[in-house]
């Protein structure tokens, strides 16, 4: 039988801390060494190197959890806690990240440790690396947000905010409304498999765009077309090839107008 986890929780709720170590009690293949209920507290507990998994609270005294992402080892796994349903999103399982919605329930925690032991870790992101996307059990919606972590920032992004996505090989180019870029550690593919695939189409075997997002459509010539969309950078280049499947997507979305 391998050892207990050796577990970590970092919440500023003493009641709460105390409600998970009581559901705890029924997994005997987890063991509780240390917790903590701030920020300062919990960078000091986490440079601890005897801990395996850590249940982290998001709402935190002097700071948040995702300030605590860079101080985690990187071979620790991470469990989010939240008491804030926005915050409680499918883009955590996909991302490989779990949550848990307070209060916590006994199914609800029983299934997160279940992913544990079925040998599909939760793991943190190291220190300045990028998440990884995980294995996806369903895919977003456009009212989904995805967790995102670039060098030291790690960040919810709005699926629907998000207008392409170009690939820079093992690297994609997220281009958000508003013309921000943000560079990810993730395959086109990868977000192929995860983003709602009735909205976000390749137009180039480059390039994902949210046609939700698309301004407008021009010829460039027999072979291409520009797509423009709703934020302050240069057209993307899309194949013909494409037109049959993008008209179809269009039409289902009420946009095939867009077609020139």
């Amino acid at each position: 039988m391998p050892p207990p986890r050796q577990t970590l929780l970092i919440d500023d709720e003493p009641l709460a801390r105390l409600e998970i170590r009581r559901l705890l009690q029924a997994h005997p293949e987890i063991q509780v060494v240390g917790e903590a209920g701030n920020i300062n507290d919990s960078r000091e507990l986490l440079s601890r190197t005897d801990y395996d998994l850590v249940f982290l609270d998001i709402q935190l005294r002097g700071g948040t959890g995702f300030d605590l992402l860079d101080s985690l080892r990187p071979a620790a796994q991470v469990i989010f806690v939240t008491a804030h349903d926005r915050f409680a999103l499918r883009a955590f399982e996909v991302n490989a990240l779990d949550y848990l919605l307070k209060p916590v329930s006994a199914p609800r925690l029983a299934a997160s440790l279940q992913r544990l032991g079925a040998g599909q870790p939760l793991a943190a992101p190291a220190s300045g690396a990028p998440a990884s996307i995980g294995p996806a059990t369903h895919r977003l919606t456009l009212e989904d947000r995805v967790f995102i972590k670039t060098g030291h920032v790690t960040r919810f992004i709005p699926v629907a905010t998000i207008c392409a996505i170009c690939s820079c090989e093992n690297y994609t180019q997220l281009i958000l409304g508003g013309g921000e870029t943000l560079m990810v550690l993730r395959t086109l593919k990868a977000w192929q498999e995860v983003l709602p695939d009735n909205v976000f189409v390749r137009i180039h075997r480059q390039t994902l765009v949210n046609l939700c997002r698309v301004k407008r459509i021009e010829r460039k010539d027999s072979d291409e077309m520009l797509f423009w969309v709703d934020a302050p950078v240069p057209p993307l280049n899309a194949s013909r090839r494409q037109v049959s499947e993008l008209r179809h997507h269009l039409q289902v979305l009420g946009l095939q107008g867009l077609l020139p």
